[in-house]
């Protein structure tokens, strides 16, 4: 009877330390929040990310000026009395350009970096659960948009139609991911030969549910890591295609601000500069959060 009550004892003991170390484990988003909290960049870079958010999302309600309206002379330096940060050539506020131009600047970058992600990941994980004849075949197209100038390439694309924000944010999109489907391609080869992959198959389900519902979800860390790093990426591509002259006249934005005042840069210095401060911090923030993603969801990088 002794050994038989030591032995249920230890069963006992057992099983209760068993439920302990399952109850002390951490949920993986709680793990990767904990993560991404203690990157203090990463944090400054998602604060510095909600006052540009707050800049120009909340502001253009209080600030109301029109940024094309005429408010004073022309190149009027910053500190001027009714434009704080001074006027462009034609005596524009720059400061209601910064305020209601940031709307558009944000929404071509995100807009772009959407498409990107939606045409990369589609590739992608077509070619990388598929393989063969598939992956041969959105590789080979991926390498031929890949060697294409992208920038001359989405120059192409915006002139052959009307300049717009939209038609902006459709031309970087287009040009952007080749990336994506490359990192989609290698996460979905990497998945699709481990054990619950072949449990799935085993049941019958579809390609379709092992692709969106059982691989998607393990390979979307890393999707998302490079989808935010798109965002800043497709801002500054908006930004050069404005300099060049390519975008909506119509609607203001930081890019466009920067390509309507390139020739008075070195009379009229804050009316590029200022701009390229804000599009500078954009981008800055949003690859601070990027980084910051990548470390909190890569085990690898946790302990670095």
């Amino acid at each position: 009877m002794g050994v038989i009550d030591n032995s249920q004892n230890q069963a006992a003991s057992a099983s209760f330390e068993a439920d302990i170390e399952i109850s002390d484990i951490e949920h993986p988003l709680r793990e990767a929040a904990r993560m991404f909290v203690r990157n203090k960049a990463a944090v400054a870079g998602l604060i510095l990310l909600l006052g540009i958010l707050v800049l120009t999302l909340v502001m253009p309600f209080f600030y109301t000026i029109d940024p094309f309206d005429l408010v004073w002379a022309p190149l009027s330096p910053p500190g001027t009395e009714n434009a704080p940060f001074g006027t462009d050539y034609l005596g524009r506020d720059i400061l209601a350009g910064i305020v209601h131009g940031g709307g558009a600047t944000l929404a071509v970058g995100a807009s772009a970096a959407f498409l990107a992600v939606i045409i990369g990941l589609s590739v992608g994980s077509l070619a990388g659960y598929y393989g063969g004849w598939v992956d041969e075949v959105l590789m080979r197209i991926t390498e031929f948009f890949q060697v294409l100038p992208t920038l001359l390439f989405a120059m192409v694309i915006v002139a052959l139609f009307r300049p717009s924000i939209a038609t902006v944010a459709i031309a970087i999109g287009v040009v952007s991911w080749t990336a994506v489907a490359r990192l989609a391609r290698s996460e979905f080869l990497r998945i699709r030969s481990l054990d619950y992959i072949k449990a799935a198959r085993s049941i019958s389900s579809s390609d379709r549910r092992i692709i969106w519902f059982v691989i998607l979800p393990n390979a979307m860390p890393s999707l998302v890591v490079q989808a935010t790093l798109a965002v800043g990426g497709a801002i500054l591509f908006e930004a050069g295609l404005s300099f060049l002259g390519l975008a909506d006249p119509n609607v203001m934005s930081w890019g466009f601000m920067i390509g309507s005042s390139r020739d008075y840069l070195m009379d009229a210095w804050w009316t590029v500069t200022i701009p390229g401060i804000f599009i500078f911090l954009t981008v800055l923030a949003v690859s601070l959060i990027g980084d910051g993603l990548n470390d909190a969801t890569n085990p690898k990088l946790r302990e670095r």
